[in-house]
Protein backbone atom coordinates (compact mmCIF):
# COMPACT_ATOMS: atom_id res chain seq x y z
CA UNK A 1 0.00 0.00 0.00
CA UNK A 2 1.45 3.34 -1.04
CA UNK A 3 1.05 6.48 0.97
CA UNK A 4 -0.13 9.73 -0.41
CA UNK A 5 2.70 12.26 -0.68
CA UNK A 6 0.60 14.95 1.06
CA UNK A 7 -0.05 12.65 4.00
CA UNK A 8 3.65 11.90 4.35
CA UNK A 9 4.59 15.59 4.39
CA UNK A 10 1.89 17.00 6.64
CA UNK A 11 2.31 16.54 10.35
CA UNK A 12 -0.65 16.07 12.63
CA UNK A 13 -1.74 19.28 14.33
CA UNK A 14 -0.22 19.82 17.75
CA UNK A 15 -2.44 19.52 20.80
CA UNK A 16 -3.39 22.84 22.41
CA UNK A 17 -0.80 23.92 24.94
CA UNK A 18 1.94 21.86 23.29
CA UNK A 19 5.09 23.91 22.67
CA UNK A 20 6.07 24.25 19.01
CA UNK A 21 8.67 21.84 17.66
CA UNK A 22 12.08 23.04 16.48
CA UNK A 23 10.87 22.82 12.87
CA UNK A 24 7.80 24.93 13.67
CA UNK A 25 9.92 27.53 15.47
CA UNK A 26 12.29 27.70 12.50
CA UNK A 27 9.42 28.19 10.05
CA UNK A 28 7.85 30.79 12.35
CA UNK A 29 11.13 32.70 12.28
CA UNK A 30 11.33 32.35 8.49
CA UNK A 31 7.78 33.73 8.21
CA UNK A 32 8.92 36.96 9.84
CA UNK A 33 12.33 37.20 8.16
CA UNK A 34 10.86 36.48 4.72
CA UNK A 35 9.72 40.12 4.67
CA UNK A 36 13.36 40.94 3.94
CA UNK A 37 12.63 39.65 0.43
CA UNK A 38 11.86 43.34 0.00
CA UNK A 39 15.59 43.85 -0.58
CA UNK A 40 15.51 41.38 -3.49
CA UNK A 41 12.12 42.26 -5.01
CA UNK A 42 11.59 45.83 -3.73
CA UNK A 43 7.97 46.71 -4.27
CA UNK A 44 6.25 43.41 -3.49
CA UNK A 45 8.82 41.30 -1.64
CA UNK A 46 7.80 42.69 1.74
CA UNK A 47 4.38 41.04 1.39
CA UNK A 48 5.28 38.19 -0.96
CA UNK A 49 7.64 36.43 1.49
CA UNK A 50 5.20 36.10 4.41
CA UNK A 51 2.36 35.33 1.99
CA UNK A 52 4.24 32.39 0.49
CA UNK A 53 5.09 30.96 3.92
CA UNK A 54 1.46 31.34 5.02
CA UNK A 55 0.09 29.68 1.88
CA UNK A 56 2.50 26.75 2.13
CA UNK A 57 2.31 26.11 5.89
CA UNK A 58 -1.15 27.28 7.00
CA UNK A 59 -2.76 23.82 6.89
CA UNK A 60 0.15 21.97 8.48
CA UNK A 61 0.87 23.74 11.74
CA UNK A 62 -1.07 26.28 13.74
CA UNK A 63 2.01 28.02 15.15
CA UNK A 64 3.57 28.69 11.74
CA UNK A 65 0.21 29.69 10.28
CA UNK A 66 -0.37 32.23 13.06
CA UNK A 67 3.14 33.68 12.77
CA UNK A 68 3.00 33.89 8.97
CA UNK A 69 -0.42 35.54 9.14
CA UNK A 70 0.86 37.98 11.76
CA UNK A 71 3.89 38.83 9.59
CA UNK A 72 1.66 39.23 6.53
CA UNK A 73 -0.73 41.58 8.33
CA UNK A 74 2.13 43.65 9.73
CA UNK A 75 3.85 43.99 6.38
CA UNK A 76 0.62 44.94 4.63
CA UNK A 77 0.24 47.62 7.32
CA UNK A 78 3.80 48.80 6.64
CA UNK A 79 3.07 49.09 2.91
CA UNK A 80 -0.03 51.17 3.66
CA UNK A 81 2.04 53.33 6.02
CA UNK A 82 4.74 53.76 3.36
CA UNK A 83 2.12 54.93 0.86
CA UNK A 84 0.91 57.50 3.37
CA UNK A 85 4.51 58.64 3.97
CA UNK A 86 5.02 58.98 0.23
CA UNK A 87 2.01 61.27 0.00
CA UNK A 88 3.30 63.30 2.96
CA UNK A 89 6.68 63.77 1.30
CA UNK A 90 5.08 66.64 -0.58
CA UNK A 91 4.56 68.51 2.69
CA UNK A 92 8.11 67.60 3.82
CA UNK A 93 7.15 65.56 6.89
CA UNK A 94 7.07 62.34 4.87
CA UNK A 95 10.87 62.02 4.87
CA UNK A 96 11.00 61.83 8.66
CA UNK A 97 8.07 59.45 8.76
CA UNK A 98 9.74 57.19 6.16
CA UNK A 99 12.85 56.96 8.35
CA UNK A 100 10.79 56.23 11.47
CA UNK A 101 8.72 53.63 9.63
CA UNK A 102 11.82 51.94 8.20
CA UNK A 103 13.58 51.72 11.56
CA UNK A 104 10.42 50.45 13.26
CA UNK A 105 9.83 47.86 10.54
CA UNK A 106 13.38 46.57 10.79
CA UNK A 107 13.43 46.42 14.60
CA UNK A 108 9.98 44.85 14.99
CA UNK A 109 10.65 42.25 12.30
CA UNK A 110 13.88 41.16 14.00
CA UNK A 111 12.20 41.06 17.43
CA UNK A 112 9.34 38.97 16.00
CA UNK A 113 11.77 36.53 14.36
CA UNK A 114 13.69 36.09 17.62
CA UNK A 115 10.49 35.51 19.60
CA UNK A 116 9.21 32.99 17.04
CA UNK A 117 12.53 31.12 17.15
CA UNK A 118 12.05 30.88 20.93
CA UNK A 119 8.58 29.38 20.39
CA UNK A 120 6.67 32.48 21.51
CA UNK A 121 3.67 33.47 19.39
CA UNK A 122 4.56 37.12 18.74
CA UNK A 123 1.98 39.81 17.96
CA UNK A 124 3.14 43.09 16.48
CA UNK A 125 2.10 46.07 18.64
CA UNK A 126 0.69 48.05 15.69
CA UNK A 127 -0.84 46.13 12.82
CA UNK A 128 -4.05 46.01 10.86
CA UNK A 129 -5.69 42.57 11.03
CA UNK A 130 -6.62 42.26 7.37
CA UNK A 131 -5.88 38.55 6.83
CA UNK A 132 -7.85 36.36 9.20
Amino acid sequence: MGTNNDEAQSAPPAAPGTPPTQDERTWGMIAHLSAFAFFIVPPIGIVLGPLLVWLVKRDRTAFVASQAKEALNFNISVVIGALCCWILVFVLIGFLLFVALGISWLALTIIAAIKASEGVAYRYPVSLRLVR
